[in-house]
């Protein structure tokens, strides 16, 4: 059970990272989506784990090699914006944040599309 201060970090953190990510979008990837779905930090607070979204670029695995090279730069600008906040900025882990892709294939099998898993 996650407590109500764990939630409101989670919720804050998430906040601060999208717009974080929307200046990096600018920089780094013109015409992709880059959003921050989810944050769920530890109960020690020293471990956060941020699920990223990308759309509609093909190569994920770079787009996240590249936000992994960057990640000091977002936990410099995450303890600038919540400095006063906490004492120690937890650690952030990224992870691509692929259930877009899942609900696109069902939406395709849906459809007709493609080979049906139920026969």
């Amino acid at each position: 059970m996650e407590s109500e201060r764990l939630k409101r970090l989670s919720s804050a953190l998430r906040q601060d990272l999208a717009e974080l990510f929307i200046q990096f979008g600018q920089q780094h990837f013109r015409g992709v989506l880059l959003s921050v779905t989810k944050v769920r930090v530890s109960s020690d607070l020293s471990i956060a784990r941020v699920y990223v979204s990308i759309f509609p670029l093909t190569d994920k695995e770079a787009a996240m090699q590249l936000i992994e090279e960057h990640k000091g730069a977002f936990k410099s600008g995450l303890s600038k914006r919540n400095g006063s906040t906490l004492r120690k900025m937890p650690e952030l882990f990224f992870h691509l944040d692929d259930s877009l892709d899942h609900e696109e294939e069902i939406d395709r099998l849906i459809r007709g599309e493609g080979e049906n898993p139920i026969k």
